[in-house]
């Protein structure tokens, strides 16, 4: 169901039933480096990309994992809107099975 901005959104107990039941589903987290720090979600399925180096290197500093565009992919941040930027934006580049992790 898509959120306020119109991104497609993945609740939490949905996503941790997906990475419990070992679906092929990546996570992109966009939190800047200081609250990676505070919170780290310690998983092989969570692929680390800042918001701000987004910004300035676009698709380039994606990590490989989440290149692949029919690829599960989660985009989560601290609240929900930057992830939910973001994933409008990967679905405007291509992406064909993208979600913002409701809440952030």
């Amino acid at each position: 169901m898509p959120n306020f901005y119109g991104a497609p959104e993945i609740t939490v107990s949905q996503l941790a039933e997906k990475l419990r039941n070992g679906d092929d589903v990546r996570v992109l987290d966009i939190r800047e480096m200081d609250e990676i720090d505070r919170v780290y979600l310690d998983s092989p399925k969570v692929y680390i990309a800042p918001l701000s180096e987004l910004a300035v290197h676009r698709l380039g500093r994606l990590p490989d994992e989440v290149r692949e565009r029919s690829a599960e992919v989660v985009v989560m941040c601290h609240h929900g809107i930057r992830s939910a930027q973001v994933t409008m934006w990967l679905l405007a580049e291509g992406w064909e099975n993208v979600t913002s992790l409701a809440g952030g």
